[in-house]
């Protein structure tokens, strides 16, 4: 049955079958794109401001620092409620709640660019940036794999927006909290709210600015890490996987351009460990550290990096 599995992850984006939320998530992508298009007819320097306000708090503050950083490879801790406020910001980048975000990207570190691996280049540059999000049989297959033995789906509300069925395994430290339940149960709530907001605030240019066109843009970052930051770049370590550093896509994601340096030392909550390489996203951790908000954070050992530097020579020999 496995290989059967295997098998059908592989087939052709245009072959295999969809099913009615790859058909919403689909549709509703094109719908966020379209009205981005109206975006230059409301254009004024407030709306734009506004938008890129949002884009560093949901992308760096809720993506990177939270999302990944904190939740996904717990590198540092935060007192609760900074933790809570954090990932509220990244809930309303509008890639998912932080359970079912989370729960995707530890799998993806866990089976990095295997057949397992959610969102690998091994099946196609365009398939590791966004056809992914669009199977979600062939996602719920590889994070929560569960789900075809009891075929149990995900408690859903009008409300919940997930990508795939059933429930992951490897995010027991979230499910176990209300506040990430709640999140999850209430998901799309949040971004009405906010986008009400904008609207009553600065009307359809804000509403358009900074709801549509941040929302595209945090998400493209993303997808762009996933796909270039696994195909173009450099390897200084060997981690066995298709990770590079990119060095441009850091000033975009706030840091997380440096991707093969996260993938040697995941545990890392600093990205850029040269003094050159920027990592937006440390440095703003590293001052919640100055002033006593970041407890426990992690950075790679001088002797970590050289036992690996010396594993990729010893490996570099064997060939």
């Amino acid at each position: 049955m496995d290989t059967m599995v295997k098998k059908a992850d592989l087939i052709t984006f245009g072959q295999r079958k969809w099913t009615n939320r790859d058909k919403y998530m689909a549709a509703f992508f094109i719908f966020l794109h379209f009205i981005c298009i109206l975006a230059p007819f409301h254009f004024n320097w407030n709306a734009f401001w506004v938008a890129f306000a949002l884009y560093i708090i949901t992308g760096c503050f809720g993506i990177t620092i939270s999302y990944h950083r904190n939740l996904s490879h717990r590198s540092f801790r935060l007192p609760k409620w900074l933790e809570y406020f954090f990932a509220y910001c990244g809930a309303l980048a509008f890639q998912g709640d932080p359970i079912d975000w989370v729960s995707t990207h530890r799998c993806h570190h866990q089976f990095v660019d295997t057949e397992n691996d959610p969102h690998s280049p091994i099946q196609g540059f365009w398939f590791s940036y966004f056809i992914w999000i669009l199977d979600s049989n062939a996602l719920t297959r590889r994070v929560c794999p569960q789900y075809f033995i009891d075929h149990k789906d995900t408690e859903k509300t009008i409300f919940t927006v997930v990508l795939k069925y059933g429930r992951p395994n490897n995010v027991g430290d979230l499910e176990k909290q209300f506040f990430y339940r709640f999140l999850r149960k209430t998901y799309f709530l949040h971004q009405l709210a906010l986008a009400i907001l904008l609207y009553a605030v600065g009307g359809t240019p804000f509403l358009i600015w900074g709801a549509f066109v941040r929302t595209i843009g945090t998400i493209h970052v993303t997808f762009m890490v996933n796909s270039i930051c696994h195909t173009f770049g450099n390897q200084p370590w060997n981690t066995g996987d298709l990770s590079r550093n990119t060095w441009w896509m850091c000033l975009i994601s706030f840091g997380e351009g440096w991707h093969n340096n996260h993938h040697a030392f995941e545990y890392s909550a600093r990205q850029g460990l040269e003094w050159w390489q920027i990592d937006i996203s440390w440095y703003i951790i590293w001052f919640l550290q100055v002033i006593g908000l970041a407890t426990e954070v992690k950075v790679p050992s001088q002797s970590h990096k050289q036992r690996l530097q010396a594993l990729d020579q010893t490996k570099r020999k064997g060939l």
